[in-house]
């Protein structure tokens, strides 16, 4: 395999390693959103990504020749020389050409897309040389074959680099990426100009070939200082010249496209002067000098140098992705401090009513009952509900029908809610004032997106809808079904231990009323009420970091939890605390849903964005892209 095939194998390598990245990179951004990212455009190695490598990278060599400077220093007289006609309009005043015009040889729009290699400009076949002088918001490039090109050079002439216009900076810098040969026309009084230092700066750090061409000499006094004057530029820009060129300033000899270009050697030699033998050299032919540059080595020079603008550590894709790593490593720190300060508290949920859970307990253990055990059962709740009419009526008669016990839940668990509420927005708002930049500005949406009174009307139709006696109901279910197949020899025990208790229970019964008790079918069990002590559940729950369980109440008591009534009691306990866990999952869900949307998501995604599939992949390609760019440099570039 020849010298020239590996470097064509090892460019498409890259090239295709570099459109990877650029999608990669896109896809990233788009994700990271919510870490308030620096934009990717304006960021000089994203836009060379773009403008540059992405539509260049690949495919048969080919140059792109810009003719940049200052205002009003003759760009468009030097780009007609190049074109060897008047294709661009020279005006005698300031800032003549708004747009760039482009010279492309015959047939090359055939072969190549120009759209893809002038991305950001609205690209029209050129007819009139005055339409680059037109002023427009509109990115324009203005375009028209030249037959008397070299097959692979595109010539532009462009808007002036220090225009007070910044839209004109906006169009030089993109044509500057696109390019691989700068034609820098300066002057006496623009070579040290502040905007076109910055605007070589940038040129040569992604190793533009650069040909400086000092226009409107006086000649031969500025033999002496044109010297001086490139040694300024070049030491406070970082350019080294491929070839330097010194013109006279001769109006008629410039409009009448006759204008000399001097050659002068770079560095010069210390003996330098005006009668040195190469100051009294021919004229030469700049468009002859362009067309016979080194086309292959310097396309692979510029795009080499595009890609390390792209892959620097510090200035590069690598330096934008460690930011959003730091971003996304601070925004985790700041969610973890947030989750755990901003715990909602809830001291007292109200604990559910022991007789709705006895009573629900006993329907579901009536339902399985069988044979003899049944019929007692059913024959006892038949005539204690007939002890029990006089003493229901005469206890109405004193205090008044009672409330039902899922009422008073009700309404005690309303005021819970409204102190959670209340508690909550206090969080939120000690989490937008103290919130570092990401987490403050999502939270002042959510604050104001929902006000208090909204939610709590939102949250008391949702509440006046529960159907508590099925919420109790489904509870029983669930927690004995759990019982019978995680327990079951004692669920098996307990089943027997009900069976007997209807032999027994007639006994019972007179006992207790014999005590001053009531009816037995009106009195919990000593043991099960001593489990169900009626005191409000502590509960918490992380509403900043969306979490939607919660930790309520003790599940297991110590000590007597060894024992039958022990074991009874915990398990008791754990209906109190599984009834009151969905009770406040209700509560959390409902909240993330009417106030909080999708903001914990938001938060977890991009506190995670470093092990994201779009992160890895980004990372992975701008790994392979540098490794193949260091093969590359070990590689002979062919002459």
């Amino acid at each position: 395999m020849t010298s020239d095939q590996e470097l064509q194998s090892s460019f498409q390598k890259i090239a295709d390693a570099t459109q990877l990245a650029f999608q990669a990179i896109r896809k990233l951004q788009a994700k990271a959103q919510f870490l308030q990212p620096s934009p990717l455009d304006g960021q000089e190695w994203y836009e060379l990504l773009r403008q540059k490598l992405v539509p260049q990278l690949g495919g048969d060599p080919w140059l792109v020749a810009a003719v940049v400077g200052g205002t009003n220093i003759g760009k468009s007289v030097v780009f007609n020389h190049l074109a060897g006609c008047r294709a661009s309009s020279s005006s005698p005043l300031a800032s003549g050409t708004k747009h760039p015009v482009c010279l492309v040889p015959s047939g090359f729009e055939k072969r190549h897309d120009l759209q893809s290699i002038f991305p950001d400009f609205k690209l029209h076949e050129w007819s009139v040389a005055s339409s680059a002088l037109e002023e427009s918001a509109d990115h324009d490039l203005f375009w028209r074959s030249a037959p008397e090109l070299p097959s692979t050079l595109l010539i532009l002439d462009t808007p002036d680099i220090d225009s007070d216009a910044r839209v004109n900076w906006v169009r030089a810098d993109a044509v500057r990426r696109s390019a691989d040969v700068l034609v820098a026309v300066l002057t006496q009084q623009k070579y040290n100009d502040a905007a076109v230092k910055e605007f070589f700066r940038k040129a040569a750090a992604e190793d533009k070939a650069i040909l400086v061409v000092f226009n409107q000499c006086l000649l031969p006094e500025d033999e002496e200082f044109w010297p001086i004057w490139l040694k300024t530029f070049c030491s406070e820009t970082g350019v080294n010249p491929d070839a330097v060129y010194i013109a006279p300033n001769d109006r008629r000899a410039a409009e009448a496209l006759t204008l000399p270009f001097y050659d002068r050697p770079w560095p010069v030699p210390d003996d330098w002067g005006p009668t040195s033998p190469a100051a009294d050299g021919q004229p030469r032919d700049l468009r002859t000098d362009l067309s016979n540059l080194r086309f292959k080595e310097i396309r692979l020079r510029t795009l080499k140098g595009s890609l390390k603008q792209l892959l620097d550590s510090s200035t590069g894709a690598p330096s934008h992705l460690k930011h959003l790593q730091r971003a996304s490593e601070e925004l985790a720190a700041a969610s973890e401090r947030l989750s755990s300060e901003a715990v909602l508290k809830i001291r007292d949920w109200p604990s559910p009513p022991n007789a709705s859970f006895v009573a629900e307990i006993r329907c579901w253990w009536k339902a399985r009952q069988q044979g003899w055990a049944k019929k007692v059962n059913s024959f006892y709740d038949t005539i204690g509900a007939g002890v029990a009419w006089p003493f229901k009526k005469a206890r109405d008669a004193i205090q008044g029908e009672p409330i039902p016990p899922l009422d008073k839940y009700r309404e005690s668990e309303w005021t819970a809610i409204l102190t959670t509420i209340e508690e909550l927005f206090d969080k939120l708002q000690w989490m937008a004032d103290s919130g570092n930049r990401m987490v403050k500005p999502k939270i002042e949406e959510v604050l104001q997106a929902s006000g208090r009174s909204q939610l709590i009307e939102s949250l008391k139709r949702h509440h006046s809808a529960v159907d508590f006696e099925a919420e109790l109901k489904d509870t029983v279910a669930s927690e004995m079904e759990s019982f019978s197949s995680d327990s079951p020899e004692l669920f098996k025990f307990y089943r027997q231990l009900h069976n007997v208790s209807a032999a027994v229970r007639p006994m019972t019964s007179v006992v207790l009323f014999s005590l001053g008790m009531g009816p037995a079918s009106e009195t919990v069990a000593p043991f099960v009420a001593d489990a169900a002590a009626n005191a409000a559940i502590h509960v918490f729950t992380d509403v900043a970091g969306g979490t939607v369980a919660a930790v309520a109440g003790d599940t297991a008591l110590s000590g007597a939890a060894g024992t039958g009534s022990g074991m009874l009691q915990a398990w008791f306990h754990r209906l109190h605390s599984v009834f009151t866990q969905r009770r406040v999952d209700w509560l959390t869900n409902l909240i993330r849903e009417e106030l909080l949307g999708d903001l914990p998501e938001q938060m977890k995604s991009a506190a995670e964005l470093p092990q994201s599939d779009e992160f890895v992949t980004t990372a992975d390609a701008i790994k392979t892209l540098n490794s193949l760019v260091e093969e590359l440099d070990t590689n002979r570039i062919p002459q």
